[in-house]
């Protein structure tokens, strides 16, 4: 595959408009998605966020009749393939970062690089899952092979959509709520355009 351009500001502002635009089911999809996630101890984040990302291409694409909140759960079509998707994420970095740990001073630093360059590796790959309709493997290999000739500029994009999407935190934790969205907006718009 030929190198992918990362429209870094241009991805940006056209996800910070799709937010704008739609905010209000943006912010409850993800509300809903969020605590069915925790009250089951992360087993429905696969499905959960495949559900946000159905409602987030939706709304991109100008679908006709609008998305609405119960369309989340439309990503339980998806169940099997995003919830190996995730756990395989999980262990990876959980081993990755627990093999890390013991690397003097560094350890810490180079543990949150994994996490990132995890993300940024498999970061279109839900949407593979739920577009292409492909296991959870060869999506997360296309979109591997759709990011590695451009990485570092990619690995920025996942940095700086993942601050946006976590400022919340900084408001006792529920913010995140509101700002979460901004992080699938993002990353649709990018996914669109690649």
């Amino acid at each position: 595959m030929d190198k992918v351009d990362v429209k870094f500001g241009e991805w940006i502002q056209k996800g910070l408009d799709l937010y704008k635009a739609n905010a209000a089911t943006l912010i409850l999809v993800n509300l809903l998605a969020m605590v069915l996630s925790m009250l089951t101890a992360g087993v429905l984040m696969g499905p959960m966020f495949a559900g946000v990302i159905m409602v987030t291409l939706a709304l991109l694409d100008g679908k006709d009749p609008k998305p609405e909140v119960g369309d989340v759960f439309k990503g339980f079509t998806y169940f099997l393939q995003t919830f190996l998707l995730f756990i395989v994420l999980l262990a990876v970095s959980f081993v990755g970062q627990m093999i890390l740990v013991f690397i003097p001073f560094l350890g810490q630093l180079l543990g949150t690089f994994l996490a990132y360059a995890l993300q940024t590796a498999v970061m279109f790959a839900v949407f593979h899952i739920i577009e292409r309709n492909m296991e959870f493997m060869p999506a997360a290999q296309a979109s591997f092979h759709t990011v590695k000739h451009n990485f570092w500029p990619f690995l920025g994009l996942q940095i700086v959509a993942s601050i946006l999407g976590m400022l919340g935190v900084f408001a006792c934790c529920i913010g995140i709520v509101i700002t979460m969205p901004i992080y699938t907006c993002i990353m649709a718009v990018a996914y669109r355009d690649v």
